[in-house]
């Protein structure tokens, strides 16, 4: 079962998270505070009231009757502050009332053994509580939007240098060795993501000398063996006639085609080939090439277009799109040109999924015959000449009548593939300048 993600950026996630701190840190303190202020309050008003029902107290132990609002001996009074009063103390209470205000009482003993009490209701209104709640309210919220706003700043900075090192990262991925993640990132600060810039920097480093030995390694080795696998063509030459004459030269020449096949990989790694560019009619061009690669092959110009490329470069993919069309699909190999865009496509069963899903890869067909014709460079060198050229070479295949197209060959049944079809889209702009001026190739008549 797929598992739900949302993404979101680290700019919003560290705003968020100010938000929400402040918030509780804001509502806690407006609790504490808000109490603090009301516990003050009603001990004011607790003597407020004692200070009241002294004064009445006075006048009646001289004999006069109590104002509104003070009583003798209420039988309301609480008792606790009863017994207090009765124990000759004055003193002061505080009544709840469950969903209503509190009361705040005040007794003082007579000298007739009478208790003189006043009772009145705590107002909130009346106090500065209100204000004080409001005040806190305003405060909390333009913290809380100050802290978020700060939030989005900070987030934000930290978002846009871990974006430019994410490019960055990104450009050394497509192979442009000169990007370092830590220029990319830039800044005065230094905090973890230079940190993590060095680290893919010197990771980038390590990597393409490791790539770089290889190269070097593998291009050596083509180097070395020509000269031997040039003496075993030339002694096969000389062999009688005969059935294993036949198949010492057919190995031969297929370890010569593979020889030539690593060293023209190890050139386009070594990325430094140029384009010799001319500017040629696509259509026709392709057309010419086909008829003479595979006659068999259909070819249809649906638009043609004069575009500035290198013509060897171009022959030699159409080259091995082809053979890769003739070796690993089924007739009919069909041709179509639509402007810059060359599509090459076979009936057969289509290309691995391995092929679709990460790209052509070397000394891999796709085939479970080892003992069959190639070595999977074929597509490969495509690849690498179509990059050289500014081009990009894309690989899909056709379902079954029926289906949709498919990136990716099912494993038989409803909608297998039927077909494979490789895209060439040579770019609107030449990739290089050679200084020669250039070549213009009109179809004959």
């Amino acid at each position: 079962m797929r598992r739900f993600t949302l993404r979101t950026g680290i700019r919003w996630k560290i705003a968020l998270a100010i938000a929400a701190v402040g918030a509780l840190v804001t509502i806690a303190l407006s609790l504490v505070v808000h109490s603090a202020a009301r516990v003050s309050m009603l001990e004011s008003a607790r003597e407020v009231q004692l200070e009241r029902v002294q004064f009445i107290s006075r006048n009646a132990d001289a004999g006069r009757k109590p104002p509104m609002g003070a009583k003798l001996n209420d039988p309301e009074l609480p008792s606790d502050l009863r017994q207090k009063a009765q124990s000759g103390r004055r003193g002061t209470y505080i009544q709840e009332r469950p969903g209503g205000l509190p009361e705040v009482w005040a007794a003082v003993p007579l000298g007739n053994g009478q208790v003189l009490s006043l009772h009145t209701q705590f107002r909130e209104s009346d106090n500065l509580l209100p204000d004080l709640d409001r005040a806190l309210v305003i405060g909390g919220l333009a913290a809380v939007i100050a802290g978020s706003a700060l939030g989005v700043l900070i987030g934000g900075q930290i978002s846009r240098r871990l974006r430019k090192a994410a490019a960055a990262a990104q450009r050394v991925a497509h192979g442009d060795p000169d990007v370092r993640v830590r220029d990319a990132v830039g800044g005065v600060v230094r905090d973890e993501t230079d940190d993590l810039a060095r680290a893919v920097d010197a990771m980038a480093d390590a990597l393409q000398q490791r790539l770089e030995a290889e190269r070097r390694v593998t291009a050596d080795i083509a180097h070395e063996l020509r000269t031997p696998v040039t003496g075993l063509l030339t002694a096969a030459e000389l062999l009688p006639p005969g059935r294993p004459t036949e198949l010492v030269r057919d190995r031969a020449q297929a370890l010569r085609a593979l020889v030539e096949d690593v060293l023209e990989v190890a050139r386009l790694d070594s990325a430094s080939e140029r384009a010799e560019l001319q500017d040629v009619a696509l259509g026709e061009f392709v057309s010419r090439r086909v008829r003479s690669l595979m006659p068999e092959a259909t070819v249809r110009v649906v638009a043609d277009e004069i575009v500035s490329t290198d013509p060897r470069r171009l022959e030699r993919i159409l080259g091995n799109l082809l053979a890769n069309a003739a070796r690993y699909g089924q007739p009919p190999v069909q041709v179509d040109v639509e402007g810059r865009v060359v599509r090459v496509r076979d009936h057969g069963p289509g290309f691995p999924e391995a092929l679709l899903r990460e790209g052509p890869s070397r000394f891999r067909t796709g085939s479970t015959d080892r003992a069959g014709v190639g070595h999977g460079l074929g597509l490969t060198i495509a690849e690498g000449q179509a990059r050289v050229l500014g081009a990009r070479l894309t690989f899909r295949n056709v379902a079954a009548p029926g289906g949709p197209d498919r990136t990716a060959p099912p494993a038989g049944g409803p909608g297998a593939a039927a077909g494979a079809v490789a895209v060439l889209w040579l770019p609107e702009h030449a990739p290089t300048a050679t200084g020669s001026f250039p070549v213009l190739q009109l179809p004959p008549g």
